[in-house]
């Protein structure tokens, strides 16, 4: 069954294959086709029938209890955000398909603020969709323009891959802030069309995604190498804008003093536009 009909099986059968039985202390006897765990395994490990936790993976069962579940996260090794995702998942299985969501909008005064503030900022969905930005933001990076997508542009924007020497780490944590924000809504049009592009154009979204790793993603440096003022350490913080479903306001800001603060002012003064002339 496709993720969108049977997500739950889909991040069971992910997970499982990220424990090694050593892991799970089962001793390693024969060939292992597959990575990670055996579904009979897991059943024996959580107390459960083998044929009752195919079931689960196969979504034939649709309503397991919690105690169930809380058995299968301890013996699938998941951590607090993993187990609030499984939980989700579990209690949203038979969540029908919706139609498209219409896009939501900044609030005005959220327009107002991010004018005015001296930091980049943007205003972001729940899929990295950039929804607006201000100058500076802007000559940070040109992706990060209204109508972008900061997650298309990671793995398919060749310029915005080298703007990140650590790549790998910021699509990882993009990956796994995806999934936790998407939740059980799995069938929401936005986040099909996004995840089957990148599937298809990919390869490594492909296999991030197929992990179903999950984590929120809190405020912390990030490292960019930008084409006009070099390296830069920013910090990234999220902020939930109110009165609006999922949107957040991010600003890149660098630590008071340092001289990441005197490269962002450097780029503020080459991208501001020069004053309009009036004729005499």
């Amino acid at each position: 069954m496709r993720e969108s009909t049977n997500a739950l099986g889909a991040f069971l059968r992910a997970r499982r294959e990220q424990v090694t039985p050593r892991q799970a202390g089962i001793p390693e006897v024969g060939a292992r086709r597959v990575p990670g765990l055996r579904r009979e395994e897991v059943a024996m490990l959580a107390g459960i029938s083998a044929d009752y936790y195919l079931r689960l993976e196969r979504g034939r069962d649709r309503n397991p209890s919690p105690q169930v579940l809380e058995a299968i996260a301890r013996v699938l090794r998941l951590d607090e955000a993993h187990v609030t995702h499984l939980l989700s998942l579990a209690s949203g299985a038979a969540r029908p398909p919706r139609r498209r969501a219409r896009k939501e909008t900044p609030p005005p005064g959220a327009l107002k603020l991010l004018d005015s503030l001296l930091q980049p900022a943007f205003i972001e969905d729940r899929y990295f969709d950039i929804l607006a930005s201000n100058r500076l933001a802007r000559a940070l990076s040109p992706g990060l323009a209204a109508g972008g997508n900061q997650l298309r542009d990671l793995f398919l924007d060749p310029a915005e891959q080298a703007l990140h020497p650590e790549w790998e780490s910021v699509t990882e944590c993009f990956i796994a802030n995806l999934r936790q924000a998407v939740g059980n809504d799995v069938g929401d049009p936005r986040f099909i069309e996004l995840t089957g592009e990148l599937t298809l154009a990919s390869p490594r979204f492909r296999r991030l995604w197929a992990r179903h790793e999950v984590r929120g993603q809190q405020g912390t440096p990030i490292r960019l190498r930008h084409p006009q003022v070099g390296e830069l350490t920013l910090n990234r913080e999220r902020l939930s804008i109110g009165g609006t479903e999922s949107l957040m306001l991010v600003v890149y800001h660098p630590d008071p003093g340092s001289p990441d603060a005197e490269k962002l002012a450097l780029l503020a003064s080459a991208n501001t536009p020069a004053p309009a002339r009036t004729r005499a």
